[in-house]
């Protein structure tokens, strides 16, 4: 028998989750154009109405990782998540620490995903939002979750 049969890592609960390290910041919904004054190259901004025009940010890491709760191994994906920003952006570093919250985590791949979407729809109140992950090969099973709205 292997050694590291009935071998279990002990991990943290879902109330670990640092969801309330997230921070947005607002989305300025104008175009702003550059132009040059004379001889002094000084730049002039301009505001101009571009309201009609959805742009959709696109967020992609490989770095999403959780311990599964069964056996205590980590489960390491690749995260994509894609939304429509209505008033708020998410901040970058907020996100990362946020991730980095999952790591000591006991939490099934599909659930990572769920909450994950929870999360991000509740802070950002998108237009719309998908996320996806990407799980690594687990006993030649490939997994991928994704949840749209």
């Amino acid at each position: 028998m292997p050694i590291a049969e009935g071998k279990r890592r002990p991990f943290l609960t879902i109330d670990a989750i640092e969801t309330n390290i997230l921070e947005t910041f607002p989305y300025q919904m104008k175009e702003v154009v550059f132009k040059e004054d004379g001889d002094s190259h000084c730049e002039i901004i301009e505001d101009v109405n571009i309201e009609h025009i959805k742009q959709e940010v696109v967020y992609k890491t490989d770095e999403l990782s959780a311990l599964c709760p069964y056996s205590g191994l980590p489960d390491q994906a690749t995260l994509i998540v894609k939304y429509t920003p209505n008033r708020k952006v998410l901040e970058l570093k907020s996100f990362k620490y946020y991730l980095m919250s999952f790591r000591e985590v006991g939490i099934y791949q599909e659930h990572i995903t769920q909450r994950i979407y929870k999360d991000l729809k509740a802070i950002l109140e998108p237009l719309s939002i998908e996320v996806e992950t990407v799980y690594n090969t687990r006993g030649g099973i490939d997994t991928a979750c994704r949840i749209k709205g």
